[in-house]
């Protein structure tokens, strides 16, 4: 797609969110000069059924209007609020990812060709379509298994889907470098780098066998796990663009009501879900990121059972002591220990004065001692001292980010089946065992092995290293002896840029020219 299209497409979006309130429902109170006159214009062009809502629906029905990739993008947006700011990240929270369903035939036709066979061979039966989102849509099916009728879910993905969100992606990297080139200010949030981790989880969400893998790898992490498991994978009906599921029978999370009237123990169910979470994060660095009430059901046996697992997270060795050490330094009222895990895990530039940084710890910590230990929020915790780190030129850490806001979702949850829900009481047993393993002697050996293995790895590699080395001082000499050359074919390759830049720029301002004009004759 060219870049002129790109640029039609960011304009046809704004349009949009102009018109249906989202700019004019921003805080443009505290904007000055331009884009404050910008605003103020964005307001007059407001539809008039729009003033009246809240900046939630309306962002609701721009993203609607926009379709399935704005969806995506303002759910991976709400997992970002260093980038949007806390009150935007909260309304595309309430986003929901719920799209027309389409025909049951171009399902069976995308179904065929992703497994080589026909549907009838694969499915006893295909019922229509239960749930529609902006990636795949969910059909309940039948099959056969060792002479038994089996109840499956069927995950289909949307035709087409691929290449409109690649065409919009375009859109958002062109969003993401003006945002960079005009706005120095923001560049610490990286908007291209997180416009490249949104393309990235948008190739592997619409991957259904990634999703499978991460389905099996999650079932095989959590199998001896008590009150939580996840679906299992049916592979021989599984490909590129359909994943089929054990069809899950159960009450949903939400069901508050339907949960209780079957005799579950609410506040058994809230304990399983924080220590389920906090298991798969510290034990097994991979955790289920999209564990909202619709996501997870509750079967018979009370056993907690999550599907979806589009959007995962990965926590390195490093990260997960980064964490347990800040719960067990807030826990013990050691700031000192919580900023020097900042320093040592290189989140925080070591400019800065870790006694500075332990004070702005200690004004988070020591209001938390003076509560109820119900009333206290992990989240609320991560949330604030993200905020300071802020202070302190801490990089955006995208895996923290999104354990940040899938702990916010998990224990808000919590908190809807047992009001009186404990966090720290209930998350001590598995933060203390982790840190017991991990932290005390039994850690220490464990990264004395790993260091021995480094070491041998490294001596492995020697001789290559060595000739690595001496070939780059080599081309170093020649270097500083005959100065640095291009070949032809590079010599071309930046000429034939330069040229494709000029040209690009030209078309540019002719699309945005055209789109005024488009745009005016539309409000006459």
């Amino acid at each position: 797609m060219s870049t002129a299209g790109a640029y039609f497409r960011l304009a046809r979006a704004g349009w949009i969110m102009v018109r249906e309130g989202v700019v004019a429902a921003l805080p443009g109170d505290q904007l000055v000069g331009a884009p404050k006159f910008a605003w103020r214009v964005a307001r007059l062009f407001t539809r008039r059924r729009a003033k009246g809502k809240q900046r939630s629906e309306r962002l609701s029905e721009a993203v609607e209007r926009l379709g399935p990739s704005y969806v995506k993008l303002g759910q991976f947006l709400a997992t970002r609020p260093d980038v949007v700011g806390a009150d935007i990240a909260a309304d595309l929270v309430l986003l929901q990812d719920r799209m027309e369903t389409f025909p049951k035939e171009q399902a069976i036709a995308t179904i065929e060709g992703s497994l080589g066979r026909p549907a009838r061979e694969l499915y006893v039966s295909l019922a229509e379509p239960s749930a529609a989102a902006s990636i795949a849509q969910v059909h309940e099916a039948e099959v056969e298994r060792d002479g038994a009728i089996t109840k499956v879910a069927v995950k289909v993905i949307r035709p087409g889907v691929r290449r409109r969100f690649f065409q919009d992606l375009e859109a958002y990297f062109l969003a993401a470098r003006l945002q960079e080139k005009y706005i120095p200010s923001t560049r610490r949030l990286r908007p291209v780098q997180v416009t490249e981790t949104l393309a990235q989880t948008t190739k592997l969400e619409m991957d259904m066998r990634l999703e499978a893998a991460a389905l099996s790898e999650l079932a095989e992490n959590t199998k001896d796990d008590p009150g939580f498991r996840v679906p299992a994978v049916d592979w021989e009906r599984t490909g590129r663009d359909v994943l089929t599921l054990e069809w899950i029978d159960g009450i949903k999370l939400n069901d508050l009501e339907g949960l209780r009237a079957s005799g579950h123990d609410m506040k058994a169910l809230a304990a399983h879900l924080v220590q389920s979470f906090l298991r798969h994060t510290l034990r097994d660095g991979f955790f289920h990121a999209d564990m909202h009430p619709g996501n997870m059901f509750v079967d018979a046996e009370g056993t907690i059972v999550a599907v979806d697992l589009g959007i995962s997270g990965r926590l390195g060795k490093k990260e997960r002591r980064f964490l347990a050490e800040i719960l067990y330094g807030f826990i013990t009222r050691d700031y000192r220990r919580v900023a020097d895990v900042h320093f040592e895990a290189g989140y925080v530039p070591p400019k800065h004065d870790a006694a500075a940084f332990a004070q702005a710890i200690r004004a988070i910590g020591e209001p938390i001692h003076g509560q109820p230990a119900e009333t206290i929020s992990m989240a609320k915790l991560l949330t604030l001292l993200f905020e300071v780190t802020e202070l302190f030129d801490m990089e955006t850490r995208p895996e923290l980010i999104l354990l940040q806001k899938t702990m916010v979702v998990v224990e808000g949850v919590a908190r809807t089946l047992d009001p009186a829900f404990n966090m720290w009481k209930t998350s001590e047993p598995v933060v203390g065992r982790w840190i017991a393993e991990n932290l005390g002697p039994r850690g220490m050996l464990s990264d004395a092995r790993e260091g021995v293995g480094a070491l041998l790895s490294l001596a492995r590699q020697a001789p290559e290293l060595a000739a690595r080395t001496d070939r780059l001082a080599r081309e170093i000499d020649a270097m500083a002896e005959n100065g640095l050359r291009f070949d032809e074919a590079t010599a071309k390759a930046i000429g034939k840029a330069e040229a494709r830049h000029t040209r690009s720029g030209r078309i540019a301002l002719w699309v945005m020219a055209l789109t005024l004009v488009y745009i005016a004759w539309q409000v006459s």
